[in-house]
């Protein structure tokens, strides 16, 4: 399974974390840093982000876009994980 809770990703050393959420909602706050990579741009450009060695850790506001992307990328031969909780619970928790 592709799912990793934001507890586990905080304990990471140095994880290439993606907020694929629009633009606008990643400068009114985002986790710390996050690249901004918006889904569409994520999804139709990912061979120009992504490297196949790397592991990356996708969020969005609740877990099911970047669920949903995880799945697509991992499918192409990437090393994704989603944040389940996505980003309202990292803020309403961490923050």
């Amino acid at each position: 399974m592709n799912e990793i809770s934001i507890y586990e990703v905080l304990k990471l050393n140095a994880p290439i974390i993606i907020d694929i959420r629009d633009n606008y909602s990643y400068n009114m706050g985002h986790i710390k840093n996050a690249l901004n990579i918006p889904y569409y741009s994520l999804l139709s450009n990912y061979s120009l982000y992504l490297n196949k060695k790397d592991k990356y850790y996708l969020y969005c506001d609740y877990g099911k876009q970047s669920n949903e992307i995880s799945n697509r990328l991992n499918l192409f031969g990437y090393n994704t994980y989603y944040i389940k909780e996505g980003y309202l619970y990292f803020k309403n928790h961490f923050k």
